[in-house]
């Protein structure tokens, strides 16, 4: 079993600990009742935002589907939407506070590339490239160490300086 998984229980009794903690926090100086408004409230906003979301996560995976598009960046948004509403419809204050930074677009294409990232790592290539599309690299030219000097005996030309930009590209999985 690996080590995270095994520290699940006890990160989810530190978090409720955490939503205790807070709400009593906030209740003392807000007050009770307008505290426990303020949990209700986020609660409706995440079941709201949750149907929502699936139904726009649905519809997008859809569209990739039929019109052959890989569908990873649908997926993966689509995921981190309704993890947002779950995260709004719990009850409390922290997790509401994730939820609703999670639920704007520029945070959540932020997470979504980390998501995709993290994806492609434990993913094959192949795997990866049907999910996520072809994949951009970056290729930066070898240390001046590593090549042969200008006018070498090998006939090469001169290279360009090692401290140049980077060259994107794109590589393409071979067809099958």
């Amino acid at each position: 079993m690996r080590r995270g998984v095994r520290l699940i229980p006890l990160a989810l009794a530190a978090g409720l600990v955490l939503e205790v903690a807070v709400f009593l926090l906030i209740a003392h100086q807000i007050g009770y009742g307008w505290a426990l408004l303020l949990v209700l409230a986020a609660s409706l906003a995440g079941m709201a935002l949750l149907r929502r979301e699936g139904m726009r996560a649905w519809r997008s995976f859809r569209a990739a589907a039929q019109s052959g598009r890989p569908p990873g960046e649908q997926v993966s948004d689509g995921l981190l939407g309704l993890v947002a509403g779950v995260l709004l419809a719990t009850p409390g204050l922290v997790s509401g506070v994730f939820g609703g930074v999670l639920a704007v677009p520029k945070v959540r294409r932020v997470v979504r590339r980390r998501v995709q990232v993290a994806a492609e790592r434990r993913m094959s290539s192949a795997a990866a490239g049907e999910m996520f599309g072809p994949r951009r690299v970056r290729v930066y030219p070898p240390p001046a160490a590593d090549r042969p000097p200008a006018g070498s005996a090998d006939g090469s030309a001169p290279q360009a300086a090692a401290s140049g930009p980077a060259i994107e590209g794109e590589i393409v999985d071979p067809p099958r």
